[in-house]
């Protein structure tokens, strides 16, 4: 079983940056793809970014060139650093990982973007 923990949500202003951490326990392998999700209030969940073990990286168009992803394979970490946020950025951020063709979800973050 995989726990995931996620840090580093809150309120700041448009143009502002935030950093997302997320932790994984419980599993002594390396996990698969990791990465970031989010759902604003009346939308569907989307994709934010991934990252494969590899390294590999699949980023939304929405926030290609704002957002930049990260991973610590010994750690067992995933980060997202957000920059010039926007107000449309505004949601619950989750983060997943795979382990063995399995689906983890963190708890969620808020992440409000706001003057």
């Amino acid at each position: 079983q995989v726990r995931l923990v996620e840090s580093g949500g809150g309120l700041v202003q448009p143009g502002g940056s935030l950093r997302l951490s997320c932790a994984a326990s419980g599993s002594g392998f390396r996990l698969d793809a990791m990465g970031w999700y989010r759902q604003a209030p009346g939308k569907q969940r989307e994709l934010v970014a991934t990252i494969a073990s590899g390294g590999i990286r699949n980023v939304a168009d929405s926030v290609k060139g704002r957002f930049t992803i990260s991973r610590d394979n010994a750690k067992n970490t995933v980060n997202l650093q957000m920059n010039n946020l926007r107000p449309e950025d505004t949601a619950v951020y989750y983060c997943n990982v795979y382990l063995f063709s399995r689906a983890y979800w963190g708890q969620g973050t808020q992440v409000t973007v706001s003057s």
